[in-house]
């Protein structure tokens, strides 16, 4: 018998078995490709909702537009994407007016849009806001 060693059926089973597990979390990590294809933020101006529903000091998330809303105490609005500038996930979580990324952690501000907590080095992208008839309208900064 030669004196070469060969792989086992186990070992190639879970080479094979991990080959798929690994590309997952290189995709995960991965940066969205230029058409933004992991997840998209508002690309035309968008009717949020009521005015009313984001009080002075606070914020709203908007999940199902990839937008978040805060109001400061003048009562001036603002408004940033939701998607992560780390790896391009959308945000679904606002507690108080800290927004948090559910894949890696990053904490952002949703008053200035700025990174409270890595991993994301990025801040949000602002959006341009108005209130028309009561009403919060957002979308792609001009």
């Amino acid at each position: 018998m030669p004196a070469c060693s060969s792989a086992s059926r186990r070992t190639v089973l879970r080479g094979a078995a991990a080959a798929p597990v690994a590309g997952l979390a290189l995709a995960a990590c991965s940066a969205p490709d230029d058409e933004g294809s992991s997840a998209s933020a508002a690309t035309e101006a968008v009717d949020l909702g009521k005015e009313s529903e984001v009080a002075k000091g606070g914020a709203k998330l908007y999940r199902d537009h990839n937008v978040v809303v805060s109001r400061g105490q003048d009562g001036g609005l603002k408004a940033y994407s939701t998607i992560c500038t780390h790896a391009g996930c959308p945000i679904n979580k606002l507690e108080g007016t800290t927004l948090i990324c559910p894949c890696h952690g990053s904490r952002f501000d949703a008053v200035t849009g700025k990174v409270v907590a890595a991993p994301a080095t990025e801040p949000l992208t602002e959006l341009a806001v108005k209130a028309t008839d009561g009403r919060i309208v957002a979308g792609p900064a001009n």
